[in-house]
C-alpha cells in the first residue's frame, strides 16, 4: 500500500556529535546522530536527530485551551496491536490502515509526560532554512558548526569527527546565499532573498522578508519611485497570471489578501514622481484574480422602487457564558436524547460552548448525529460510519506509485494536500513540528475525503475548515464525517464556477446597502461596491481573520442556524461598520480600503462581533416593508415550502435550511438627479431598488 510521500534528503551525514557539556572534561557524554537537508514541499529545512532517538512511536500533545493531554500513537511494524482508547475499540480492525490514534492521559496539563520522554531526545533539533541567521565554522583537530537562528536562538554546536562538514556546507548553499561575516571570517552570514524570485507567486506573497526593490535592476543602481511601482505591478500581474492558469484557488486564498501588503505599499509611497496606477486597473487585476466573480450586469426590465428605509434604532443585545457540561447533561433523557433542542440552541447561540461540550455537541450541530438519536444509536452509527470511512481510505492507501502515475487527477490532489498541510496552523501545539502526526491526521483525511467526493477533490482553503474539526474532534473518523458535514454547506464555495462566492458577495452587497447606503455609496465611489476584500471572509468564514479559539466559537454560534439563516453575511456587516467610520474618514480609496481590510486579520473581537452582528439581524427583522430580497437572504419570509423543517427560536424566526439563490443578478443603475442615486439588485427575479 502507498504510504504518505516523505520528504526529499538533500543531504544526510551520520557520524555527527554533540557534546553535552561545553568544557573539555573527560567525562562528558558524546551524543551520536545524522545530519539532514531535507525537501518538504518547496521548504528547505535542517534536522538533527540521535540515533536512538530517529523514529521514535509516541509523542506527547497538550491542546492548547484545554485540559487534555493526548497521546498520539503511531502504528509501527513492531507494534501492529497498539493499545487505544476503549472509546475506538471497534477500529481495531482498521489498524492496518489507521496510522496514528489518540490515547488520553491519566494525568492533566502534561504532568507525567517525563517519563515518556527519552533523554537524549532534547538534543534533537529542526529548523527552516529561512530562520538561519549564520553559521559559524571552526576547527579544533575536527570541524564543528554551530547554527544561530534569526530570532538569537543558538543552536548547539554540531562536531563532525569523522568528516562531512564541507559536504554539508556545499549542499545549504544550494538552499542559501551563504557569504562571509566581513568581521569574522569563521563567521557565515545567510540570506534567502535571491531564492525567493523564483518561488511561485502564493510563496512570494508569504515572503514577509522579501524586498520587491532587491530584484529591480536599473541602471546604476537608480530606480524612481514610480518605476519601482510599476515593475511591482508587472511583476505581480505576471506571476499571478500564471500562477493563476496552473492554480486559480491557490492563487486567490494565497495570494489575494496578502498582495495588499507589498501591492498597495508601493502605490502609496508618498514620494510620487508621476501619477499612480488607477484603481480601476487594479480592481480590474483582483477581478481576475478570482475566478467566475464576474457579476452579471445585464439589464433585466421591471424592478420594484422602494424608498430609503428607516430601520429604527438597533437594539442592545445580552451575550452570555458557554454551555457547561452540567448544563449539557440536562437537555439528555436516561437514553441519550436531546430534549428541547430549540433553547439549546439559543443558549449556545448566545455563548457558544465550553471546551469540554464541543466533542460531542458539534457532531449535532453539525447533523453527524440526530439529536433525537439515542446513545445506542450513535454507538451504531459510529460503527457503520467508522467501516465506511476505512473502506474509502483503503482505496487511495492501495494505490501504488505505479498507478498513480497514470491518474493525473489523485496526483494532483495529493500534491496540493501535502503542500496545504505542511502549512495549517503551525503555530498551534496541536499541529507545530516536523512530522507532526496531527499534519497525518489532516493529510489522511483531506486525502479520503477526495475518494467521497471525487469530483470536486481537494481545493486550497479545506485544509483551514478541516483543522479545528480535528483538533475538537481528536478522532479521524469523527473528524472526517463533521467535515463532510461542514462541506455539504461550503462545497458552493470551492466548485470551479464559484457560485457559492459570486452569490454570497451580492447578497452582502444588498444587504450593506439596506443597512448603511451611504457607507455603500462611498464604496460603489471606491470600486469596492462588489466588496471583494470580504473575499476570503467568506470563502473559509473568517479562519484566518480570527484567533484559533474565536474561530471555534463563531463556527458552533453559526451552526445553530441563529437567529436567521446566512448569519456570516450579517457578521460581515457588522465589522463593516465598526471600520466604516474609519474607512470614510480618513478618505481611503480602492488600494487603501484593500490593505486596510487585510490588516484586521487578528485583531477582531469575536464577541463584539456576535454582539452587533445579533443586534443587526434584530434590528432588520423590526423593520417594516422589508425589502422581499432581504427577506429572502435572511430566511425571513413568512411563506415557506410545506416540506421544509422548521423550528421557532425565542426570535420568533422560522429556520429552514440554508438555501442558495438559484438565479442571482446585480445591476447598478446610477440617475443623477440632485441627490438622488438609484441602485437595483435582482434577487430569485425580483429587483429592489434603494432611492436616497
Amino acid at each position: 500500500m502507498a504510504a504518505t510521500t516523505p520528504p526529499k534528503v538533500v543531504f544526510e551525514h551520520e557520524g555527527v556529535f554533540i557534546h553535552s557539556s561545553p568544557d573539555e572534561s573527560e567525562d562528558q557524554d558524546l551524543i551520536s546522530g545524522f545530519l539532514r537537508i531535507i525537501d518538504k514541499d518547496g521548504e528547505t529545512l535542517v534536522e538533527y536527530k540521535p540515533l536512538e532517538d530517529a523514529d521514535p512511536s509516541n509523542m506527547l500533545c497538550a491542546c492548547k485551551d484545554s485540559s487534555s493531554v493526548v497521546e498520539w500513537t503511531q502504528s509501527s511494524e513492531d507494534n501492529p496491536h497498539r493499545p487505544i482508547d476503549h472509546q475506538l475499540s471497534y477500529e481495531t480492525e482498521w489498524d492496518m490502515i489507521n496510522a496514528v490514534s489518540f490515547r488520553r492521559k491519566v494525568h492533566a496539563h502534561g504532568d507525567g509526560g517525563s517519563n515518556h520522554t527519552n533523554d537524549r531526545n532534547k538534543w534533537a533539533f529542526s529548523f527552516n532554512v529561512c530562520d538561519l541567521r549564520s553559521v559559524t565554522v571552526k576547527c579544533e583537530g575536527w570541524s564543528y558548526i554551530m547554527f544561530r537562528l534569526k530570532d538569537g536562538t543558538a543552536l548547539p554546536a554540531i562536531h563532525f569527527h569523522q568528516g562531512g562538514s564541507t559536504a554539508f556546507l556545499d549542499s545549504l548553499r544550494k538552499s542559501v546565499q551563504i557569504n562571509e561575516s566581513p568581521d569574522d571570517e569563521s563567521v557565515l552570514i545567510v540570506s534567502t532573498y535571491s531564492k525567493t524570485f523564483s518561488q511561485s507567486f502564493e510563496n512570494l506573497l508569504d515572503d514577509t522578508n522579501y524586498g520587491f526593490v532587491q530584484v529591480c535592476h536599473c541602471h546604476a543602481g537608480n530606480c524612481s519611485s514610480n518605476h519601482i511601482k510599476m515593475f511591482v505591478f508587472h511583476t505581480i500581474v505576471s506571476l499571478s497570471e500564471q500562477k493563476f492558469k496552473k492554480d486559480p484557488y491557490t492563487t486567490t486564498l494565497g495570494g489575494f489578501s496578502k498582495v495588499t501588503n507589498y501591492l498597495f505599499d508601493a502605490f502609496r509611497a508618498p514620494e510620487l514622481e508621476c501619477q499612480q496606477r488607477p484603481s480601476e486597473e487594479v480592481a480590474d487585476l483582483l477581478g481576475e484574480l478570482i475566478p467566475g466573480l464576474e457579476i452579471n450586469q445585464q439589464e433585466e426590465p421591471g424592478f420594484e422602487v422602494i424608498t430609503r428605509l428607516d430601520l429604527g434604532p438597533r437594539p442592545e443585545v445580552q451575550r452570555r457564558g458557554p454551555v457547561t457540561m452540567e448544563e449539557w447533561a440536562k437537555y439528555q433523557d436516561s437514553e441519550g436524547r436531546i430534549t428541547n433542542v430549540p433553547h439549546l440552541k439559543d443558549f449556545i447561540f448566545k455563548g457558544g460552548l465550553c471546551h469540554a461540550v464541543r466533542k460531542e455537541a458539534w457532531k449535532f450541530l453539525l447533523g453527524y448525529f440526530p439529536w433525537n438519536s439515542t446513545h445506542e444509536e450513535r454507538k451504531n452509527l459510529q460503527k457503520r460510519k467508522t467501516d465506511e470511512y476505512f473502506r474509502m481510505k483503503l482505496q487511495w492507501k492501495s494505490v501504488s506509485e505505479e498507478q498513480e502515475r497514470r491518474n493525473s487527477r489523485l496526483r494532483d490532489y495529493r500534491s496540493l494536500i501535502e503542500k496545504d498541510v505542511n502549512r495549517t496552523d503551525r503555530n498551534n501545539k496541536f499541529y507545530e513540528g516536523l512530522d507532526n502526526p496531527g499534519l497525518i491526521l489532516l493529510h489522511d483525511i483531506l486525502m479520503t475525503y477526495c475518494m467521497y467526493d471525487f469530483d470536486l477533490g481537494y481545493v486550497q482553503g479545506m485544509s483551514d475548515l478541516l483543522s479545528p474539526i480535528l483538533f475538537v474532534m481528536e478522532n479521524e473518523v469523527d473528524a472526517f464525517w463533521c467535515f463532510v458535514s461542514f462541506m455539504d454547506e461550503m462545497h458552493e464555495n470551492f466548485e470551479e464556477q464559484m457560485q457559492g462566492m459570486k452569490t454570497q458577495l451580492i447578497q452582502l452587497s444588498t444587504l450593506l446597502r439596506l443597512l448603511d447606503l451611504a457607507f455603500w455609496n462611498y464604496l460603489e465611489a471606491q470600486d469596492s461596491g462588489y466588496l471583494y476584500f470580504c473575499f476570503r471572509w467568506l470563502l473559509i468564514r473568517f479562519k484566518r481573520e480570527l484567533h484559533f479559539q474565536d474561530v471555534l466559537r463563531l463556527w458552533e454560534v453559526m451552526w445553530t442556524r441563529l437567529p436567521c439563516q446566512n448569519f456570516h453575511l450579517l457578521v460581515c456587516c457588522a465589522i463593516l461598520d465598526s471600520e466604516k467610520q474609519k474607512i470614510m474618514d480618513r478618505k481611503y480609496g480602492f488600494n487603501e480600503i484593500l490593505k486596510h481590510i487585510n490588516e484586521l486579520s487578528m485583531k477582531l473581537d469575536i464577541e463584539e462581533i456576535l454582539s452587533k452582528s445579533e443586534a443587526i439581524c434584530m434590528q432588520i427583522k423590526n423593520c417594516k416593508d422589508l425589502p422581499h430580497s432581504v427577506s429572502e437572504i435572511l430566511g425571513l419570509s413568512t411563506v415557506t415550502e410545506p416540506s421544509a423543517a422548521l423550528e421557532t427560536s425565542e426570535y420568533g424566526i422560522l429556520e429552514s435550511p440554508q438555501t442558495s439563490p438559484t438565479s442571482t443578478h446585480r445591476r447598478d443603475h446610477i440617475v443623477s438627479n440632485g441627490h438622488s442615486h438609484l441602485k437595483e439588485t435582482t434577487h430569485n427575479g425580483c429587483k429592489v431598488a434603494f432611492i436616497s
